[in-house]
């Protein structure tokens, strides 16, 4: 064994979570062995607008836990920090789809968006109706080359699989939820940092090394390196640093409404999330934007990486309305 995890062999790692999955929650959902993936325990009516969404293990809760009412239909898991194949997508998307149509919410990742889209496209073919929303939030991957891959997709997914979720179970029709994902996404932006940084399971060091007095700032879920290191301070001093250019980004301004995610990255105890969030939203109050919801926990992990994200989405009526509606899966739920 070449790392002290929990775990039997790292090459089943993804299987053996996926069947204690579906043990912890029999009554929420289902997993389909081969090809792999996760669908809830009762199908959609078929009227119903269906989502799928998917990527690389190692992020979760993400996907596989917000499959179930006011949420997911499916979610198609890869292995660690590996996008699905097509043969995957396409068997979720046929399983779930329905007559009124199939939304499939993507993360901006190179892999991600080639096998969502060949699974579409064979889903069209066989005559089911397949639109996407491409998130991509992550602010420090932004970048000014033409025609490069664009911002990374990160915790801003929680925001509008929810959203989409609700528009969905509430009947909406499927342009109708397309263009609320499309504009939660463009309407969000996240920043993450790690104290410490994650350790594959097949390996035994962890993907960069930090210093006791350095933070790695702008990481991503994949355990990629920062866009800089900066020293180590307190909560309230790292929050102030990582706010402003996910503001300025999203241009906000004195009377705005946002959500805000405080997402954990897979080691952080509920403690620090919530010393960080309070530092999130006295930032807030300082520059008069108004925190009309809040999620404070772990959504969207990178394994076992220190470390925490902030996402700020800009809020209008009627999404507060879609988030505030009922949810059931096993990662929210209210």
């Amino acid at each position: 064994m070449s790392t002290r995890k929990l775990m039997n062999k790292p090459v089943d790692v993804v299987d053996e979570a996926l069947e204690g999955l579906e043990l912890a929650h029999p009554q929420l959902l289902a997993w389909n062995r081969d090809p792999s993936f996760i669908h809830r325990a009762r199908f959609a009516r078929p009227e119903k607008v269906t989502l799928v969404s998917g990527g690389g293990s190692g992020h979760e809760p993400l996907h596989s836990c917000f499959v179930g009412t006011g949420m997911l239909d499916a979610a198609v898991p890869g292995a660690v920090f590996a996008s699905p194949t097509a043969d995957q997508i396409i068997a979720a998307t046929q399983a779930v789809g329905t007559e009124a149509g199939v939304v499939h919410v993507v993360k901006n990742y190179t892999g991600d968006v080639l096998n969502f889209q060949i699974a579409a496209e064979t889903a069209a073919d066989e005559g089911l109706r397949v639109e996407c929303v491409l998130v991509d939030d992550d602010l420090a991957s932004e970048s000014d080359i033409e025609d490069g891959p664009g911002r990374r997709g990160t915790a801003a997914v929680v925001a509008v699989e929810k959203v989409c979720g609700a528009a969905a179970e509430n009947g909406a029709s499927l342009d109708t939820v397309v263009e609320l994902g499309r504009r939660v996404a463009a309407g969000s932006r996240t920043m993450a940092l790690a104290l410490r940084a994650c350790t594959h399971p097949d390996q035994d060091r962890p993907s960069f090394d930090l210093a006791d007095n350095e933070v790695e700032m702008g990481v991503g879920i994949h355990g990629e390196r920062g866009r800089e290191r900066v020293p180590f301070g307190t909560a309230d001093e790292l929050v102030d640093s990582m706010l402003p250019s996910i503001i300025d980004s999203l241009g906000l301004t004195r009377g705005d409404r946002v959500l805000a995610i405080t997402n954990g990255l897979g080691a952080t105890h509920p403690l620090e999330l919530h010393i960080t969030h309070r530092a999130v939203a006295a930032h807030l109050a300082r520059r008069g934007i108004h925190l009309a919801r809040s999620l404070v926990g772990t959504y969207v992990t990178a394994l076992d990486m220190s470390g925490c994200s902030i996402t700020l989405t800009r809020v209008d009526d009627e999404m507060l309305t879609l988030w505030d509606a009922p949810v059931r899966t096993p990662a929210l739920t209210w």
